[in-house]
C-alpha cells in the first residue's frame, strides 16, 4: 500500500503511498447534526460500526480521534467536552477528566437493558442538539477498535488535544505512551499513520517511536493561533523537516488558495494529504490528484471511493494522448466514450490552478 524510502535526508525516512489514498473521516463520515444531508447523520461517527461500514468500500484508511481518560485508557472521541442533560440542566465534562467507566456511561450501552446518559452536541455556532443519528453505536476504546475493526483497514490515528491548553511535556509524553502501548500491543501488520494539530505532540510521537509515519495537521493559515507553527504551510514544512516527520495533512482550502505550496511540499520530500468538506466533491478530489496531493480524508466514503475508482482506473491516469504534439493537445487524462473523467490540457490545468484560489476566496 505504501513505500518507505529511507533515501531522504539524515534522520528522516520518506513515506510515500503506492497509490492515491482515500481515508474515511471518523469512519464512514463525521456527524453534522444540523445538516439537511442525511448522510451526515446516518451512522454515529468514531464508532466501530462506522469504521466497519467504511470497510465495505474500497477505502484505504479510516481516520479517528484519540484522547486518554484520567485513568490512562485511550478512547475514541472528537470533541474536547462530552455533554448530557440531567434534571433539565446541561452537564459538560472534559473527556480527559473522566475515568473510562464514566466515559463509557454515555450514549448507547453495550449491555442489554442498560441505559446510558443522553448525548448532546454543540455546533460551532453554539447551538445544542441531541446527538441523534439513524444508526447509533456505543462509544469505544482504541483497543476495541484494533480488535473489532476489519483488519484490512489502515488507521490514521489523530492525537487529539485542546487548542486552548498549553501542555507540559510530561503530560504529552504520558498521553502518548498510553496510546503507543495499545498500538504496539495490537497493531500487528495493520498500516498506521499518526497525525496531530498539536505541534509538540507530533514531534514527541516521532521521538518516541519510529515504526509509523507521523504527519503534522494544519489548516494552513485559514485560522490564526498563538502558536505560529500552526499558522502557515511554510511553518508546517519547517516543523516537519526539523522534526523528522513524514508529511503534512492540510485543509484543502489552503491548498486551493495556494497551489504553489504543493510543489514546495513535494520538493521537501514530504507526503501531502488533505481534509475538509471540499473533499466530498469528486471534481475537487480529482484536481488534487492532478496537483500531486497523495490522499484525501472524506465524509462521503461510498461516493468518493466510487468516483476515484472511475476517475483513476488503470490506463486512464495522467497519460499523453497518441499523436498529441503541442501543449494544448497533451491531455492529462484520455477521453473515451466510456469515460466520465474530466479532460484537461496543460494550459487548461494552469488556468484552473490560477482560478481556484480566486474561487475559494469568494466562497
Amino acid at each position: 500500500m505504501w513505500m518507505d524510502d529511507s533515501a531522504g535526508e539524515v534522520g528522516r525516512s520518506v513515506w510515500k503511498p503506492a497509490k492515491f489514498l482515500v481515508i474515511g473521516h471518523r469512519g464512514n463520515g463525521m456527524n453534522i447534526l444540523q445538516s439537511t444531508d442525511r448522510r451526515m447523520k446516518a451512522i454515529k461517527e468514531n464508532s466501530i460500526l462506522s469504521f466497519n461500514t467504511a470497510a465495505k468500500f474500497p477505502v484505504d484508511f479510516v481516520e479517528f480521534d484519540v484522547q486518554v481518560t484520567s485513568d490512562g485508557i485511550p478512547v475514541i472521541f472528537h470533541d474536547n467536552f462530552i455533554l448530557t442533560e440531567e434534571n433539565d440542566a446541561v452537564q459538560e465534562r472534559r473527556v480527559t477528566e473522566l475515568s473510562l467507566c464514566e466515559f463509557m456511561g454515555y450514549g448507547l450501552q453495550k449491555e442489554a437493558g442498560k441505559v446510558g446518559k443522553s448525548l448532546l452536541r454543540k455546533s460551532k455556532e453554539g447551538r445544542l442538539m441531541s446527538w441523534n443519528v439513524e444508526t447509533d453505536d456505543s462509544l469505544c476504546t482504541l483497543e476495541e477498535v484494533f480488535t473489532q475493526v476489519n483488519p484490512r483497514l489502515g488507521f490514521n490515528i489523530e492525537l487529539k488535544f485542546d487548542d486552548n491548553i498549553v501542555y507540559e511535556e510530561e503530560h504529552l509524553v504520558w498521553t502518548l505512551r498510553c496510546i503507543l502501548g495499545v498500538v504496539f500491543d495490537h497493531a500487528g501488520d495493520r498500516p498506521i499513520v499518526f497525525s496531530s494539530f498539536q505541534p509538540d505532540a507530533a514531534l514527541l510521537v516521532r521521538k518516541l517511536q519510529s515504526n509509523y509515519p507521523v504527519f503534522f495537521l494544519t489548516n494552513g493559515g485559514t485560522e490564526i493561533y498563538t502558536d505560529v507553527r500552526r499558522n502557515s504551510l511554510e511553518e508546517a514544512i519547517k516543523l516537519s523537516l526539523e522534526g523528522g516527520l513524514q508529511g503534512i495533512v492540510c485543509a484543502v482550502k489552503a491548498i486551493f488558495r495556494n497551489p504553489g505550496a504543493v510543489n514546495k511540499i513535494k520538493e521537501s520530500k514530504l507526503c501531502l494529504m488533505t481534509y475538509g468538506q471540499l473533499n466530498n466533491v469528486p471534481e475537487a478530489v480529482y484536481m488534487q490528484h492532478l496537483m500531486g496531493v497523495e490522499g484525501v480524508i472524506v465524509d462521503f466514503v461510498e461516493q468518493i471511493t466510487d468516483a476515484v475508482s472511475n476517475l483513476m482506473s488503470p490506463g486512464g491516469n495522467d497519460k499523453k494522448q497518441d499523436g498529441g504534439e503541442d501543449e494544448d493537445s497533451e491531455l492529462l487524462v484520455p477521453t473515451t466514450k466510456e469515460s466520465s473523467r474530466p479532460v484537461f490540457s496543460q494550459r487548461e490545468l494552469s488556468f484552473l490552478l490560477k482560478l481556484i484560489p480566486e474561487l475559494i476566496q469568494h466562497q
